[in-house]
């Protein structure tokens, strides 16, 4: 037992010191090539195996002859542990050159493509979160590029609406300063009226913006959509009856829901004015309010004909308008905007859909706790 002791413990000096002197060669040559690592590791595997035995050999006093076979042994299997090191070392250095060459696709065209071929469990595994972060920043591109184009159509379109209304306001306003106006009062009223509308463009940008800021704060309070669709027909209902459009709201619920109520008013406002100016004289506007299984739906449908299914997608977009409303008072495409974003500060959410005839929106909401 005291034999078998002394052994072991001059075989871990000699191992040890062999290991120490691996240590230090690896630290400094850390920023090498993982070929050069990884051959390093073998040789001091070898080594250190040598060493410890070496270290035995002295001190067990071990023939030349049987030392000559045991160093004979290790350097064999030296050779053999460090052409595997270099090839191992070698292949996944090759596996990551391609995976590099790869990854460098993100500043070229943004776009990810995994290398072919097998590769370690870490290389396959950083090789799919580089695809997934190609996803991600695929997304975001494309969500950047629709908004950069909203963004341009916005401008141009609150350039042109606001062109045309304050031209009239100098026309009229250098006819009442030069005395021409043949009936001031008109004049006096058609001023008012494009003041309103700028008023109103105005405030859509204000709110939009408090949208696309976060700042738009809630003031929630239980309350029945009944009310809140009542208070929203009576607000429109001069409108529909210039336009001879019939208002038609004897499918709503009493249901309570937790909301602000100025700004969900502002919401169904938004859509029936919108479905009143899309929809025909003797059309009618729909409101509806029904229960379903994750909260109240609140729905508005037109007779407008329908949209575009190419346009779908982007009826919520910040400025965009359909065909019919490239002129006033189609406004600056910012009210389906306003509605997106204030039903979703409700954590609820606004979609679009044709109909026969028309085309149906609706705002889902979150049921109020019972």
């Amino acid at each position: 037992m005291h034999a078998t002791l002394l052994i072991a413990l001059y075989a871990f000096l000699g191992a040890g010191a062999a290991g120490l002197l691996g240590a230090g060669t690896l630290w400094m040559l850390r920023r090498r090539s993982l070929t050069t690592s990884l051959t390093v590791v073998a040789a001091v595997a070898v080594t250190a195996m040598l060493a410890g035995t070496l270290a035995v050999a002295q001190a067990m006093f071990l023939s030349a002859h049987d030392l000559s076979v045991v160093t004979t042994v290790v350097a064999m299997a030296a050779v053999v542990s460090l052409a595997a090191a270099l090839l191992l070392g070698r292949w996944v250095v090759a596996r990551s050159h391609e995976l590099a060459l790869a990854a460098r696709s993100f500043g070229d065209d943004g776009d990810f493509t995994a290398p072919h071929g097998a590769a370690t469990a870490e290389l396959a595994a950083l090789s799919r979160e580089l695809q997934a972060t190609s996803a991600k920043l695929a997304e975001s591109r494309q969500r950047e590029r629709a908004l950069e184009t909203s963004r341009r159509e916005l401008v141009a379109w609150i350039s042109h609406d606001l062109r045309t209304p304050l031209a009239g306001l100098r026309a009229m306003a250098e006819a009442l300063e030069d005395g021409v106006a043949t009936d001031p009062d008109r004049y006096l009223k058609q001023i008012r009226t494009e003041v309103e509308r700028l008023n109103e463009m105005v405030g859509d940008l204000f709110e939009l913006s408090r949208i696309h800021a976060g700042s738009l704060a809630l003031s929630l309070s239980r309350m029945s959509v009944y009310d809140l669709v009542g208070d929203a027909l009576a607000g429109v209902y001069p409108l529909a009856r210039e336009h001879g459009v019939r208002l038609v709201g004897d499918r709503v619920e009493p249901l309570p829901v937790e909301v602000d109520g100025k700004e969900m008013s502002r919401v169904l406002g938004n859509l029936l004015v919108n479905a009143i100016r899309r929809t025909p004289a003797d059309g009618t506007v729909m409101v509806a309010a029904e229960r379903l299984t994750d909260g109240v739906v609140l729905s508005v449908t037109d007779g407008c004909g329908g949209i575009p299914e190419e346009d779908l997608p982007r009826v919520f977009d910040t400025g965009w308008r359909g065909t019919h409303a490239r002129t006033p008072p189609g406004g600056a495409g910012l009210g389906l905007a306003i509605v997106r974003g204030i039903v979703e500060a409700h954590q609820g959410r606004a979609t679009v859909r044709n109909i026969p005839g028309g085309c149906r929106f609706e705002v889902v909401l979150p049921a109020a706790a019972s």
